[in-house]
């Protein structure tokens, strides 16, 4: 194991308890306090997965995050004690992969860790090629290209158009979809599949108004149709 972990948090409390935890589960663990810093360390130390509060002295983490974002494809959680949906799905559409509330569980925050870790390093390992009309999903190479154009999906994006995909016609509910992105048991109903949802559309879809390819199939889910 032994990946680097960048926690940002300007609380030192929060820090301690989540180093201390992520080091007894192996991980390696470098902090910063504030945004500015974080984005340094970030740069200079290369880290395999950034744990980033929202609320930051100056630079905040949403703001954070979006830099990362320009810069490079790092996995996020979102640490956050905002309870508002709104303020949690800003980050999962500015690019965060999954995201914790305050006050959290450490536990849960090292099974986050290794979930995401686990799925941008495995990732779908189905063999094959996938087409739907202009659309061609390459499995093995991550890859998706539609008119022969190459889209530029994020992990999460691509896994949620893989585990779809991999099921056409078939309608997914959102707890499915959770299950097979993060492998972490989710309490009650959660709407980060429906942001996930949201930015794959604008990538993926001719008009993301009127889905050809990811479906909503209302009070259940989604599905994916190849018959385009």
């Amino acid at each position: 194991m032994n990946e680097l972990i960048l926690v940002v948090d300007d609380e030192p409390k929060i820090v301690k308890l989540a180093r201390d935890y992520l080091e007894q589960g192996g991980f390696r663990v470098v902090s910063a306090a504030d945004g500015k810093t974080a984005l340094a360390v970030a740069r200079h130390e290369h880290p395999d997965l950034i744990v980033l509060d929202l609320m930051l002295p100056g630079m905040d983490g949403l703001d954070v995050c979006r830099t990362l974002r320009r810069e490079s494809d790092v996995p996020i959680i979102m640490l956050t004690a905002r309870v508002e949906e709104a303020d949690r799905l800003i980050g999962l559409e500015l690019g965060a992969d999954d995201y914790i509330v305050k006050p959290f569980s450490p536990r849960e925050l090292v099974a986050r860790v290794r979930a995401v870790l686990r799925r941008v390093q495995g990732g779908v390992h189905q063999a094959g090629i996938i087409r739907a009309g202009d659309l061609v999903i390459d499995l093995n190479g991550h890859r998706v290209t539609r008119a022969g154009e190459p889209l530029q999906l994020t992990r999460t994006e691509f896994n949620l158009l893989a585990a779809l995909a991999q099921h056409p016609g078939q309608t997914l509910t959102r707890e499915q979809l959770i299950h097979r992105l993060y492998d972490v048991a989710y309490e009650g109903f959660d709407r980060s599949i429906d942001a996930h949802i949201k930015n794959l559309r604008q990538k993926l879809e001719p008009d993301p108004g009127e889905p050809r390819y990811v479906l909503t199939v209302y009070g259940v889910g989604y599905k994916f149709s190849d018959e385009v």
